[in-house]
């Protein structure tokens, strides 16, 4: 997923996402897949960088919950340039034998 959005690949990116995930960022807005995406492929969000500290994932069937804790260095919404402590809470679910994120939380740590 990270290497997509440090890309720009929204077509990658895109196959990662359910048509209906949905992206709640640390402020609290709740964003969909097309304009998460669109904002990507406009620069609005542009990522350079990320160091993973840990992921733990947890399967139950064709579901899974995923919590990964990075250092994520990024330009968002005309801000400058930083390095956040991000940790990204994800719900996946197993769709055609390909696990699908459709929902991650953003927050700190």
């Amino acid at each position: 997923m990270y290497r997509a959005m440090i890309a720009k690949d929204t077509i990658a990116l895109g196959h990662l996402l359910s048509d209906d995930s949905i992206l709640i960022h640390m402020t609290g807005h709740r964003q969909p897949r097309k304009e998460y995406l669109a904002e990507i492929a406009s620069g609005v969000l542009n990522y350079y960088s990320v160091e993973t500290d840990s992921v733990d994932i947890t399967v139950n069937g064709d579901t899974a919950t995923m919590v990964g804790k990075s250092r994520v260095n990024a330009v968002v919404y005309g801000g400058t340039r930083h390095t956040w402590r991000l940790r990204m809470d994800s719900q996946l679910r197993k769709i055609n034998g390909e696990w699908i994120i459709t929902l991650s939380k953003a927050s700190t740590y």
